[in-house]
């Protein structure tokens, strides 16, 4: 695992993009593939669970029987910000909207009680901002919204579409 120092990113299977270790810092992100859409998802477990990207990627791959992880990338508990799968390879994570989106989780969403909560720690929340604007920028004309837009499902736990809203770009006329 890369250093789990805040903003550390684990560059596993990375290699098409620019190193996002400080998306705040104008990280410009290319991908072949047209993107509309940067969708965000939880992982679905506690916590205090310590789940990383490794886990989500041993998930996907054995227990799914997806090719990859089907994210792009995953924001761990401490802020670490990992990469998954390559931007210009369609994510698995949201059922017709694969082709023109980018998938970010973030670890958590489950509360002490096992209910959905918004469980985004405070470093998670700097990393997600910084991600999601630094994406948003690259990918003019995208819209950040929640997983939960298009599923019966309460992930992300929050409203993303409204949290983010304003780090939409328009693209150019």
């Amino acid at each position: 695992m890369a250093d789990k120092a805040k903003g550390a990113v684990n560059r596993t299977n990375q290699s098409n993009q620019s190193d996002p270790s400080d998306p705040s810092d104008g990280t410009n992100f290319r991908c072949a593939r047209r993107v509309d859409e940067i969708i965000v998802h939880c992982s679905a477990t506690r916590p205090e669970q310590n789940f990383t990207a490794a886990d989500v990627r041993r998930w996907h791959t054995r227990e799914r029987g997806f090719r990859d992880i089907g994210y792009h990338f995953v924001v761990e508990t401490d802020g670490t910000l990992s990469a998954g799968r390559p931007l210009d390879i369609a994510g698995a994570h949201c059922k017709g909207h694969n082709a023109r989106s980018i998938g970010v989780c973030y670890m958590g969403g489950i509360g002490p009680d096992g209910a959905p909560a918004d469980t985004r720690t405070a470093p998670q929340r700097a990393t997600l901002a910084a991600l999601l604007g630094a994406l948003a920028r690259s990918f003019p004309g995208a819209r950040v919204r929640s997983h939960r837009d298009f599923a019966r499902k309460a992930c992300p736990c929050f409203d993303a579409t409204g949290e983010y809203a304003s780090l939409s770009v328009e693209p150019p006329q």
